[in-house]
């Protein structure tokens, strides 16, 4: 157990130090693990984990999901879709941070990338909105929390991480995601009109679109309707598994870029080169994860967290609650995906065993690391849109994010006291 504890502190300092994460928890895995056992026993132990993630079926979700997301991200789909959510907000005062809050879930949901959405949205509707006289703070904060929903609503290269981890049915993950991801684009709306109504100078009215221009913009949609319908309608219908709805996806993907004259051969010949750079990325630090996974069994660190929640009497939702609380502290000082992949394994075994749903629990897990995503010091989609908006402080977004952070953690209550948010659906699947 000591050998688990130190092993864990040595990947969060190494994470503290920017040590690439993937690299971070091989290290440290392959170190306790021969510390443990012996050099022999451990060096055995990665090639058989690498093996046996390569050949699971689910792991070839992420790629075929990271495909279909550069493909829409080049393809020009979020402009199409700002211009069709503008038509029919933009007149209301604060009309173009709603419009960039609907296009941010829609460009999210098929592309599962929270950076990739605040960094295209950034350069899709800041300009628009700093034209119109939006305050820097708003503009900023709306794409920085609206890019958030891009990791919950689905598809989720997120989820499917959580779902490899705790070996919880990636389908089920994904049709959970839906409510909760809707209540958060709601409550994200509701915290722009508030802004808007207090301040607004900051949230000015602009130009009311005609009913044939409203039409006319809702040609651009058909793909992002076509594809998120294709993906949800097929795992709701039970038509195909998350791993064929991955695959279909991404094919479609292709096929109607190339179908609208948007996706040339040397265009998708760079988006395969992306996918696969980002593919490989993830599945270095995936199979570190397991790695670590490993140590933590071997050394007895799960058992003994177990062994200590029982003695410290904490069982229901005061479990639920000191875990998120971890969580949340955590979240302020540490990039989120780091967060899933060290702590899930730990308190995923501690959860179940409460009775718990891990597709539930996976959720509330997943809307913690959307708040940490815009949480100082570390706030990574902050420091996204400031390599995107050099011109921004990072202070005047962080401020701005105030009244969106606040509907999160009132998002976060509402999930972890009615379940049924998260898993009416699963239920009726």
């Amino acid at each position: 157990m000591i050998v688990g504890f130190i092993s864990m502190v040595a990947v969060i300092l190494l994470a503290f130090l920017r040590v690439p994460l993937g690299i971070a928890l091989m290290a440290v895995s392959l170190a306790g693990l021969a510390w443990i056992t012996s050099t022999g026993t451990a060096l055995t132990l990665f090639p058989m984990t690498v093996s046996e993630a390569v050949l699971s079926y689910d792991l070839a979700v992420v790629p075929m999901f990271i495909l279909m997301g550069n493909v829409i991200s080049r393809t020009g789909i979020a402009h199409d879709l700002f211009r069709a959510a503008y038509a029919y907000l933009g007149s209301v005062r604060g009309g173009l941070a709603l419009a960039t809050m609907v296009t941010c879930a829609g460009f999210g949901s098929v592309c599962g990338s929270s950076y990739a959405t605040a960094a295209t949205m950034a350069k899709v509707a800041y300009p628009s909105m700093r034209r119109y006289g939006y305050s820097d703070g708003l503009a900023s904060a709306t794409i920085a929390a609206g890019g958030t929903l891009g990791i919950l609503i689905p598809p989720s290269i997120i989820l499917v991480i959580y779902g490899i981890i705790t070996q919880t049915n990636i389908g089920d993950l994904f049709v959970a995601g839906v409510l909760p991801g809707l209540l958060g684009l709601t409550l994200y709306m509701l915290a722009v009109v508030w802004v808007a109504w207090r301040r607004p100078e900051e949230a000015p009215q602009g130009e009311r679109s005609s009913w044939s221009e409203r039409i006319a913009s809702l040609r651009g949609v058909w793909p992002f309707l076509f594809l998120f319908g294709l993906i949800i309608g097929g795992l709701y219908g039970d038509l195909f598994t998350a791993t064929e709805a991955a695959g279909i996806g991404a094919g479609m993907a292709v096929l109607v870029g190339f179908l609208q004259g948007r996706l040339t051969l040397k265009v998708l010949r760079t988006v395969i080169l992306e996918t696969a750079y980002t593919s490989i990325s993830l599945y270095v630090v995936l199979f570190g994860a397991m790695m670590l996974s490993k140590l933590m069994t071997m050394s007895g660190l799960s058992v003994g967290i177990l062994g200590l929640v029982n003695d410290l009497g904490l069982t229901g939702y005061w479990l639920i609650l000191a875990i998120l609380v971890i969580f949340l502290v955590l979240g302020c000082v540490m990039d989120s995906m780091a967060i899933i992949l060290i702590f899930v394994p730990l308190f995923a075994p501690v959860v179940a065993m409460q009775g718990f749903d891990l597709v539930w629990f996976g959720i509330i897990v997943v809307v913690v690391t959307e708040i940490a995503l815009i949480t100082p010091p570390i706030g990574m989609n902050v420091f996204v849109l400031k390599a995107v908006l050099p011109d921004v402080p990072v202070l005047r977004i962080f401020r701005g994010l105030v009244p969106f952070i606040a509907v999160d953690i009132i998002r976060l209550g509402l999930l972890v006291a009615f379940p049924a948010i998260s898993l009416w659906l699963v239920s009726h699947v």
